[in-house]
């Protein structure tokens, strides 16, 4: 008997792997950049505010802008996840600049506050 392939299944594993990719090459491009500032020509240092451990990201969403530095281990954490997936969705793989989130700037600040107060 012939197994039918379910291709929403099959959407949902390709978007895991791609969120896995970018993921990747964020934890890399922070550890490479923290390390050896010198070893990127043109590029800026990361900003004094971004401590070890962190990482900036552009929330944007209703004409309105705002940076957040936010703890490395997000990246696992499954709201930011899906934030990830839909950054990827709208801007890509090759976006230039800073990791750009589509969501309300309030919304992120909501999902920080949430989760900080879930572990304490």
């Amino acid at each position: 008997m012939a197994k039918v392939r379910n291709s929403s299944n099959g959407k949902k594993n390709n978007g895991i792997l791609k969120l896995k990719l970018v993921m990747e090459r964020l934890q890399k491009g922070l550890f490479l950049v923290k390390k050896r500032p010198d070893s990127f020509p043109g590029q800026e240092p990361v900003p004094e505010d971004v401590k070890e451990g962190h990482f900036a990201v552009i929330a944007s969403g209703d004409y309105v802008e705002r940076r957040f530095v936010i703890p490395i281990a997000y990246l696992r954490h499954p709201s930011f996840l899906e934030l990830l997936e839909r950054a990827v969705e709208e801007y890509g793989f090759d976006h230039e600049g800073a990791l750009t989130i589509p969501c309300r700037p309030s919304e992120l600040e909501w999902m920080l506050e949430e989760d900080i107060y879930a572990n304490h």
